[in-house]
This record gives C-alpha cells, structure tokens and sequence, in this order.
C-alpha cells in the first residue's frame, strides 16, 4: 500500500469517505474503477487517486454511482449524515 505524497485538497468533500468506505470493503482502487464503469462512470485510476486525495471536483454524477456501489447516502458521502443506508 502506498502513502499519499500531498497534502489532501480542498476540491471536493467526499474524497475521504469513498477512500475509507472502500478500504472498510477491502476493495482495490482498480475494482472500485470497474465497478464505475459498470455504471457508466469513465474514470482513469489517476481521477480515481486525486477524487480520493480531495485534489479534483466530483461530478454529480460521480456522487451518485459512488454512493450506489457502496450502499450509503448521497448525504454520508458529503459528510452530512452518519449512518449509511446498508
């Protein structure tokens, strides 16, 4: 595994909770990558690792298929609720 080299951003607020609820389900980055696709998301792995970093802005419709492959809220991946929806 490795460390993040800079500082986490400020350009989204959901960066930490995907990182968090994808290593709570034991997923590498390039299974969360193909899970997006499955829902029409088309991310490169260096997207994938500065959404995480909170280095780039998400899209609406990022925010939306993350929460789906994860089961929780749109509201618990911005920070705004504490329980997911599993």
């Amino acid at each position: 595994m490795r460390l993040r080299k800079q500082a986490l951003g400020t350009r989204n607020l959901v960066g930490a909770r995907v990182e968090a609820a994808r290593k709570s389900e034991g997923m590498k980055q390039k299974e969360l990558l193909a899970q997006l696709q499955v829902q029409g998301i088309d991310m490169n792995a260096s997207g994938l690792s500065k959404l995480e970093g909170q280095i780039r802005y998400v899209t609406d419709y990022e925010l939306v298929a993350l929460a789906k492959i994860f089961n929780v809220s749109v509201d618990w991946l911005l920070g705004l609720g504490e329980h997911s929806e599993k």
